[in-house]
């Protein structure tokens, strides 16, 4: 079974009578006094971007932005509900986002351990009034479900389509991922491999970093990206200091769990390719990927990825998961998509129709510059 993005998990709580206690984290301290039950509810989620290192990363790396909101539910002292937010301004009003969503734009969701926490969570930031934009999270997401349920009647809450997440549901039939491409495809990358050949010997290393290592590696991984399009096109990490931080930030604590790994392939004694990822949670997790443009002939990161496709069959996990959106490097090995929505959220009061007028005054412009440069 594929690993899903939902962040929901099975079962029931253990003390169902015990009161259940919400406190909002709305600092680094804050949010640090949760580790311990955030990773306890985070080892049995499983998927890595509900985890405490995600969030304090963003709640650290752009801290200049926004300001944690984070709504943590508790029952004697164990997380059974969780809504990793922060409050940000847009479009001159104050709303609620989920932490990150914005600067990385990857795909989120609340989490909980039973449907009834998840109410009550929800009924609580219903109370709070507060405008809400989730950019990204899973269009089948009980979550979504419970929002629009509990929200009835007290806010206007519009969802709209979002890019996917393509996705590879593992099998032993993936050990030589090549046969699942096309003819074409599959002479393409003997072509390819036989051009970097010709270049060096191709090695690919895929580490499970040491913390004293740490530091080079992704100095090398930084600039391989550097070196390609993103580098030109002024996007790499390089030339973004806060996303720059969150990944070094983030690496360092899943380096710590020992579920980091970074990826390379070797063209001679030259790293033509990098992936920074996360085994977690029955899934291998791309969360940066890179090529140096000087090899681009070679194709080095589609001969990457098939070597890390296979590495995570033998590894025994359940789904190769590229994040992001759908993209012809993608598409090339799998259709096969993780549907995604954005949900916003106005409520009926003072602040709800300040973001509903801002935002719809937004898109009136942005509709009417296209006409002008059409």
């Amino acid at each position: 079974m594929a690993t899903a993005l939902s962040t929901q998990v099975t079962g029931t709580s253990d003390s169902t009578f015990a009161p259940l206690l919400f406190r909002r984290a709305s600092s680094l301290d804050e949010i640090d006094a949760l580790e311990q039950p955030w990773r306890e509810l985070g080892s049995q989620v499983g998927y890595p971007l509900s985890q405490f290192s995600w969030t304090r990363a963003c709640a650290s790396a752009f801290a200049a932005e926004a300001t944690p909101h984070v709504l943590a539910g508790l029952r004697q002292n164990k997380l059974v509900a969780l809504a990793p937010l922060e409050s940000k301004r847009l479009h001159g009003i104050r709303r609620l986002l989920l932490a990150g969503a914005s600067e990385l734009y990857e795909p989120m969701d609340l989490a909980w351990t039973d449907q009834r926490d998840l109410e009550r969570m929800i009924a609580v930031l219903a109370r709070s009034g507060s405008p809400m934009f989730l950019q990204r999270i899973p269009a089948d997401s009980l979550g979504l479900q419970k929002l629009k349920r509990i929200y009835r009647g007290r806010a206007i809450v519009i969802t709209r389509p979002q890019p996917a997440c393509p996705y590879i549901e593992l099998d032993e039939s993936w050990l030589e991922p090549e046969q699942h491409l096309n003819s074409g495809r599959r002479s393409d990358l003997r072509r390819a491999r036989r051009k970097a050949e010709h270049s060096g010997a191709v090695t690919t290393e895929i580490r499970t970093p040491e913390l004293d290592d740490l530091p080079d590696l992704l100095d090398t991984a930084f600039e391989v990206e550097a070196n390609s399009w993103k580098g030109g096109a002024g996007t790499a990490l390089v030339h973004d200091a806060h996303r720059a931080v969150f990944y070094r930030q983030f690496a360092e604590a899943a380096c710590v769990e020992g579920i980091l790994r970074i990826c390379f392939l070797r063209i001679g004694d030259r790293v033509a390719a990098m992936q920074m990822a996360l085994e977690q949670g029955g899934g291998f997790w791309l969360l940066k990927v890179g090529y140096d443009q000087r090899f681009a002939a070679c194709s080095p990161g589609q001969l990457l990825l098939r070597d890390t496709i296979r590495y995570a069959v033998e590894a025994g996990l359940e789904s190769y998961e590229f994040l992001g959106t759908a993209e012809s490097w993608t598409e090339v090995w799998t259709k096969t998509q993780h549907q995604c929505v954005s949900v916003r959220v106005y409520p009926l009061g003072v602040r709800g129709m300040a973001a509903l007028a801002a935002d719809a005054a937004v898109i009136a412009y942005r509709r009417w510059r296209m006409k002008q440069c059409g």
